[in-house]
Order: C-alpha cells, then structure tokens, then sequence
C-alpha cells in the first residue's frame, strides 16, 4: 500500500495535522513511539490552551486523541528509524516494519535533555527522572533534587512540594529564567531549598539506586531522586540522511511547513521556531496538512 501521507508523531500537532487530512479524504497513517499523545503525558499542569482554564497533560492527551478515535484514524505505536527517497515516494523504516507514502508530516516533537554525567543514564528509572507525574508518587515524604531553572522545573518543583519530605533545586545561574510568578510560589515553600550557581557535578548509587549527588564537585547530598528539567532536544536523529535540520537538530521549514525535500512537512517542537507551546504546535500542525491537501489539489488538477 501506498499511503497518501504518513504523520510521524502522536502529539498535539501530529494529531491535529492528521485530522485535516482524513477531513481532507487523505489515506493516512499516524505512527507514534511511545503513546498517543507523545510528551503531552508527562506534563503535570497546563493552564494555557484555550478551552481550558486549568488540566494536566495526560488529560489533554486523552481528549485529543477522542479526535483520532472519532475519525477512525489509523495508527501504529513503532518507531521511525529512517527516512529515505525513492522514484517520487518517501519509504519510512520503523522498528516493525516498512512503508511506502507520497507526503509526510514529521510531529516527532522533543526529548528532555540529559544531564550528561556519569551514572545518569543507568540511574534513569532507578532514582533519576524526567516525568515528576509519572514518578512524583515513588518518592513520597522523601527527600529530592530538581535541576533547572525553566518554567518546566519550577512548576514540577512546586508539584513535587506536596508529595516530598524536601527539595533541593539546582540552578546553574544566579536567576531563575521561569516566570515571575512561578519563582514567586517556589520561594514560598518552606521545604524548597533553591542552591544558586550550581551544577550536580555526580551521582552516586548504591546496589544500582541513586543514592546521593554531587554538587559542585564539593557537597555531597543524599536524596532518593533527581528530576532533570535541563531543556530539550529535538527528536530527530533518525533524519539523519535527509539534511533537513540545523546544527541545533531542529526541522528547517518555510511559511507552508514544509522542508527543503518536496513533500516532507514538518511541525510542533520538531522544527525552529521562536515559540515552542501547544497552541502553536496545533496550528503548525493545521498549517502543514492544508499545505499538503493544496499541493495534491494543484498537481490533479494540473
């Protein structure tokens, strides 16, 4: 089978892109490596997409996917290994399988970025984290550490301030470059300890379980978790063949969301742009599947 158009990514932006192109009457096909949704999941509290005035990720994720639901939109969860060109089509490589399409739209979004320091990536799962709703409840009346001075760690911070014993948050800089009124509510809870100009330098386990970290290559703290909210990356290795990205791993597009290669979309926290929020990823989304509807309008009726 030969697909109309392939959405790789199950985000807000995957979704939405493929819900114009099913309204379109486009054969597609929605591939997702981890869950419908994609880091929708992971995101505690959101209290600015319109129509609601406060929700969690999960929530959200779990309505906009009613959408694909209703529409009878057809998915796989694998994932996209590559990506290659051949006589006028695009061949997607998953984990599972191989498929054939004349459009894709790439919704792949971003990763959290890692620390990058001995242990870390060992310890993910054992102490370490990225997701304080997926894992916040495993260190009840504990004591903690969050890294990071983004919006994303200071609104996890004050999540994990109900469930913890304390937490440490670690900050490279002097100054917090979250909101104001987010700092405002971190400086408010008595059991956040804000350690300004540092860095976790390591992390030590014991029997394969995050015991303590280092900070500054000088004190040693004991905790039972470290949440990293250090900013992300783009998900986009696996385009590695297509030279479609900046030095920097996002998605080059132009106004239409559409790449260098005729026929490659892309949209959401995939591509470089100045405003990374789900609102915007909705419209790149909507943007890119109208673009792909016009161009196969154009060349039928050519």
């Amino acid at each position: 089978m030969i697909y109309d158009c392939i959405v790789i990514g199950m985000g807000i932006s995957g979704i939405s892109a493929a819900i114009y192109l099913k309204n379109g009457g486009l054969n597609i096909l929605m591939l997702e490596k981890e869950a419908p949704g994609g880091l929708l999941n992971k995101i505690n509290k959101i209290n600015n997409y319109p129509g609601y005035a406060e929700t969690t990720g999960p929530e959200l994720s779990y309505k906009v996917f009613e959408s694909v639901e209703a529409l009878e939109i057809p998915y796989k969860l694998e994932e996209v290994v590559d990506i290659s060109l051949a006589d006028n089509l695009k061949i997607v490589k998953t984990n599972k399988d191989t498929y054939k399409t004349k459009y894709i739209v790439i919704a792949s979004g971003r990763n959290p970025r890692k620390l990058n320091i001995e242990n870390e990536k060992e310890l993910t799962g054992k102490g370490v984290s990225t997701c304080a709703i997926c894992d916040g409840s495993l260190y009840k009346g504990q004591d903690i550490a969050i890294v990071g001075g983004g919006n994303s760690a200071l609104e996890e911070a004050i999540y994990l301030s109900k469930l913890v014993n304390k937490i440490y948050l670690i900050h490279r800089r002097d100054t917090f470059r979250a909101e104001q009124s987010l700092v405002n509510k971190v400086k408010k809870q008595a059991n956040i300890e804000i350690l300004y100009n540092s860095n976790v330098t390591k992390i030590n386990s014991t029997n394969d379980i995050l015991e303590s970290i280092e900070v500054n290559n000088e004190r040693t703290i004991t905790v039972k978790g470290l949440f990293v909210y250090v900013g992300f990356e783009s998900n986009t290795g696996y385009l590695k063949n297509l030279n479609i990205t900046n030095e920097s791993g996002n998605i080059l597009v132009n106004a239409e969301g559409e790449t260098q290669v005729d026929g490659i979309y892309a949209a959401g926290d995939a591509i470089q742009k100045d405003l990374y929020q789900l609102v915007t990823g909705a419209s790149e989304g909507a943007i890119a599947a109208v673009n792909i509807i016009k161009d196969i309008n154009q060349k039928e009726n050519a």
